[in-house]
């Protein structure tokens, strides 16, 4: 989806993220004079009633929701096209996933994290609502006053508990869903409860609990881990505290997500009243403006539904981003690499959206990294016909393997299906499992190689066209911005 110049009456400014169902934009209320994150339902979904039920029920949750510590929803509308949105609270300081890529957090202000999560999951509880989806990227950070407060957001997979005992979809995130919601059983407040402890682990340790690639393995956890490391030591309190809430069995855990949160501030000696020091955790002053308010004109050119430019003729357009990807046999690594800090990136809330000569492939970037742009084409490996492909980096020399310059490269190359083996990377320290998905109808499987010079490396290929792959190869400082660049990619007329 291109960037809409108005989503209802809120005026767009810049894309904040995107997933499977929905994108989220970064949109100005002009009439209160106030930034906004507007989630629009994905337009393949739009005639799928049961996503939709979805995407309107958490609007109500959070709706239903008081609370410091649980995203707000202001407005909701539905687009000429028929795609409905929630308007919400901006969350200017980023997600708890931001903040584990750039650095990790001190005991004090992890206990500060999870005592404001289970704030929130508290009220939601109270409210007869389960969240089934906690985790780093679900945590968000808003400045309020000057300080930084942590909320729950995204009640895409919430439920309501009244609901709970009958037949559910199994869904949620493997290294953090309780083992009962992975078998499909009928769920309670413990669920929530098992999840908010796995997050507990992760930031104090450093480290998931678990590393599940898979629902069916997280049905059957095992006994909880340690979690002091010869490096990381924690008193016997603590483990009991935490090893309780990942009890596999529910009966065997805290009965709340209050007692599990009180019982783990004792056992840390800071007691469940006790304030943490000011500011618990630092303001980033350049994520606090998102801009001035941008004008009431409408864009110029022939304007679509979304006021969205119009190019002439154009053929519909296939988005291939959040489809995961990986896999591709014969073709030359071409390596790309990581530069500039993922928090200069965050900083700078100036994009770029690139597109080749034929108009195929478009891309948004950070604007750091279209210093070298090469639009016009390629020959892949092993075929003799010139196919679109577009390449953008910091340098001239960023596929270079040792290169800690980022960059992306898309290409289109012949293939009635997706490769059984990605280019590898010998120059970086680890290799994720391939994951595999089909998503918007797009056959995908991706590989995340980490500990590369300068950052992550992403390879991805996708089935855009029953006689056409789409390969995509980045290079950045951090996952999460090579994530935005994979969401941000779109083919047209493929």
């Amino acid at each position: 989806m291109s960037m809409p110049a108005r989503l209802g009456r809120y005026a767009v400014r810049r894309r904040i993220g995107s997933g499977g169902f929905a994108t989220v934009w970064l949109a100005y209320d002009e009439q209160l004079d106030s930034p906004v994150a507007v989630k629009v339902l994905a337009d393949n979904w739009t005639e799928d009633h049961h996503v939709r039920q979805r995407f309107l029920e958490e609007g109500r949750y959070l709706r239903k929701v008081e609370s410091p510590h649980v995203v707000s929803v202001y407005d909701a509308g539905e687009l000429e096209d028929g795609r409905p949105y929630l308007v919400m609270s901006y969350a200017d300081q980023g997600t708890l996933a931001d903040r584990l890529e750039v650095e990790g957090l001190t005991p004090a202000q992890a206990m500060e994290v999870v005592r404001q999560v289970g704030a929130g999951l508290h009220a939601l509880h109270q409210r007869g609502i389960l969240h089934r989806d906690v985790k780093p990227a679900n945590v968000l950070f808003r400045t309020v006053d000057g300080e930084v407060r942590a909320m729950v957001g995204d009640l895409g997979l919430g439920k309501a508990l009244d609901m709970s005992s009958r037949l559910t979809m199994i869904a949620g995130t493997p290294s953090f869903v309780a083992p009962e919601q992975a078998q499909g059983e009928a769920l309670d407040a413990r669920a929530d409860q098992y999840s908010l402890a796995a997050l507990a682990f992760l930031l104090l340790a450093g480290r998931a609990p678990y590393a599940h690639a898979s629902l069916a393995a997280a049905a059957e956890p095992g006994p909880p881990p340690s979690l002091s490391t010869d490096d990381r030591p924690f008193p016997r309190e603590v483990e009991d505290v935490v090893r309780r809430g990942l009890a596999p069995g529910r009966d065997d855990r805290w009965p709340d997500v209050t007692a599990f949160v009180d019982a783990l501030a004792r056992s840390l000696g800071s007691g469940a009243q006790v304030p943490i020091a000011e500011p618990w955790m630092p303001v980033d002053p350049n994520l606090t403006q998102p801009g001035a308010a941008p004008s009431r004109r409408p864009a110029s050119g022939d304007l679509g539904e979304l006021g969205e430019p119009v190019p002439p003729a154009a053929a519909p357009r296939r988005r291939t981003g959040r489809v995961v990807v990986a896999a591709l046999v014969g073709l030359a690594a071409l390596a790309v690499g990581a530069g500039v800090g993922y928090a200069y990136e965050q900083r700078s809330e100036t994009t770029a959206t690139l597109t080749d000569a034929d108009g195929n492939l478009t891309v948004t970037v950070p604007e750091t990294w279209q210093r070298t742009v090469a639009p016009d084409g390629w020959k892949p490996p092993n075929d003799r016909g010139e196919f679109p492909a577009l390449s953008v980096g910091t340098s001239a020399d960023w596929t270079a393997t040792d290169s800690s310059a980022q960059g992306v490269f898309l290409g289109i190359l012949p293939g009635t299906e997706l490769p059984q083996q990605v280019p590898q990377h010998p120059e970086c320290g680890s290799a994720a499992e391939p994951v595999e998905d089909n998503l918007d109808g797009d056959a995908a499987v991706t590989v995340v190689y980490s500990s590369c010079p300068g950052g992550v490396t992403v390879e991805r290929v996708v089935q855009v066209a029953v006689n056409r792959l789409l390969w995509v190869q980045v290079r950045s400082a951090s996952r999460a911005t090579a994530n935005a660049v994979l969401d941000s990619v779109d083919t047209s007329g493929i």
